[in-house]
C-alpha cells in the first residue's frame, strides 16, 4: 500500500518543483509520517499458534502471520491442554482420552509430544486418567501433567519421555502452572476448591490454599510474586501472594471465567469468561478489570504472543480464534481455520519475521 502511495504522490511533488531544497526535504518527511501514521507499521513477530482441536483429535499450527493453518498434526483421543518447551522444540499435548459403556473402543489417556520442526508426534506418553493440562518446566527437563480423574500428578522427564514420579494432590486437579524460578509448580483442584503447591525439587505437595469455589485454571505473573486462579463458579478470578501461599484478593470478571494468561511485562492479566463470550483484562497494579472485549462463543483458553503484542482465544462453540490487541483491546483479527472444538493454546515464538499491522 505505502508503495503504491508513493507512486501516486510523487508526480504530484514533482509538477509543484519541489524535488529538491528544504521545501523538499519536509515534504518528504510529511510523507513518512502519513505512511507510518495511516498505512502499515511492524507490529508482532511471526508465531506458530498450537491449538488442541478436542473433537477432531488432532492439534492445528497457525502461522499467525497470514492467520492460516499451516499444518494439522493427528494426535490421541480428544486433545484439551498443550504447552511449549522453552526452546521451541516439542509440544506437549494431553489427550484426554474415553472409558464409556458408549464407546465404541475405549480410548488411553496419553501426552502426545510433537517435534515442532517436523510438526509430527515422536512419542506418546501414558499418563493418569484424564490429563487436563500440562505446564513444563522453565530449564526444559520436565513435564507436569494434572490428571483429572486420577487426582495426581505426572511428571514427564522431556529427555527420556517417561514418566519419573506421581505426585497425589486434591481431588480433581485441572490447571497448572510453573513458578519462573522453576521451583514450584501451582495445580488448581477443581473438586476440593483449593490450589495444590508441589515443590518441583521433592516433588511433594508443600502447602494447599483454600479458594473457596472451584479453581479451574491458573497463571503466574513473571516475578513470580502472584498466582491468578479462574473460579468458574464463582464469576471471579482469585489471587494468591505465592510467598505466604495465602489468598491476597479476588477480582470480579466475566460469566464462567475458564482461561487465563499473563501479558510478558505483567501488568496484565486476560481471563476468558466462558458462558458470556468476552475476555476480561485485569490490571495488576490494582487488581480491578479495566476493559470487557466481546469474543467468539463460550471462549476457553487463552495465549499470548511472546512480544505481548496480541492475545489468542480459542472458541468452543464457533470453532475459531479471535486476536486481541493488548494495545487498544479490541479483536483486530478472526481466525476461522481453527478447527473444531478448540481448547488450549501455545504460541511458539519465530522471531524471524516481522507481520505488519494496517489501518
Amino acid at each position: 500500500m505505502s508503495e503504491n502511495n508513493a507512486r501516486l504522490w510523487g508526480p504530484q511533488i514533482r509538477a509543484r518543483g519541489l524535488t529538491s531544497g528544504p521545501a523538499w526535504s519536509l515534504l518528504q518527511g510529511a510523507a513518512l509520517l502519513l505512511l507510518l501514521a495511516f498505512w502499515c507499521v511492524p507490529a508482532a513477530a511471526q508465531c506458530d499458534a498450537y491449538v488442541a482441536q478436542n473433537a477432531s483429535n488432532s492439534v492445528w499450527v497457525i502461522n499467525t502471520m497470514t492467520e492460516a493453518a499451516t499444518t494439522v498434526i493427528p494426535v490421541q483421543f480428544s486433545p484439551l491442554g498443550i504447552a511449549i518447551t522453552p526452546n521451541g522444540a516439542f509440544a506437549y499435548v494431553t489427550n484426554t482420552g474415553a472409558v464409556c459403556d458408549s464407546c465404541l473402543v475405549n480410548q488411553p489417556s496419553s501426552v502426545s509430544v510433537i517435534d515442532t520442526t517436523a510438526n509430527s508426534v515422536v512419542a506418546t506418553i501414558s499418563v493418569g486418567d484424564y490429563p487436563a493440562a500440562v505446564a513444563i518446566t522453565p530449564n526444559g527437563a520436565f513435564a507436569y501433567v494434572a490428571n483429572f480423574h486420577s487426582n495426581n500428578v505426572s511428571v514427564i522427564d522431556t529427555a527420556t519421555n517417561t514418566v519419573t514420579a506421581t505426585i497425589t494432590v486434591g481431588t480433581g486437579p485441572w490447571g497448572i502452572a510453573i513458578t519462573p524460578n522453576g521451583a514450584f509448580a501451582y495445580v488448581t483442584d477443581y473438586t476440593a476448591a483449593s490450589v495444590s503447591v508441589i515443590s518441583t525439587t521433592t516433588n511433594t505437595v508443600v502447602a494447599t490454599v483454600a479458594i473457596g469455589s472451584p479453581a479451574w485454571n491458573v497463571a503466574i505473573t513473571p516475578n513470580g510474586a502472584f498466582a491468578y486462579v479462574t473460579t468458574p463458579g464463582s464469576n471471579s478470578v482469585s489471587v494468591i501472594n505465592t510467598a505466604t501461599n495465602t489468598m491476597v484478593g479476588t477480582v470480579t470478571v466475566g460469566c464462567g471465567p475458564t482461561g487465563v494468561a499473563i501479558t510478558p511485562s505483567g501488568a496484565f492479566v486476560y481471563v476468558t469468561n466462558s458462558c458470556d463470550s468476552t475476555v476480561s483484562v485485569i490490571n495488576t497494579a490494582t487488581n480491578n478489570a479495566v476493559a470487557t472485549v466481546a469474543v467468539g462463543s463460550q471462549p476457553q483458553y487463552v495465549a499470548i504472543t511472546p512480544d505481548g503484542l496480541f492475545a489468542y482465544t480459542s472458541n468452543f462453540l464457533t470453532n475459531n480464534l479471535s486476536v486481541i490487541s493488548t494495545a487498544t483491546n479490541t479483536v483486530v483479527d478472526t481466525v476461522q481455520a481453527a478447527g473444531t472444538e478448540p481448547e488450549g493454546i501455545a504460541i511458539k515464538a519465530c522471531p524471524n519475521a516481522i507481520k505488519p499491522t494496517c489501518r
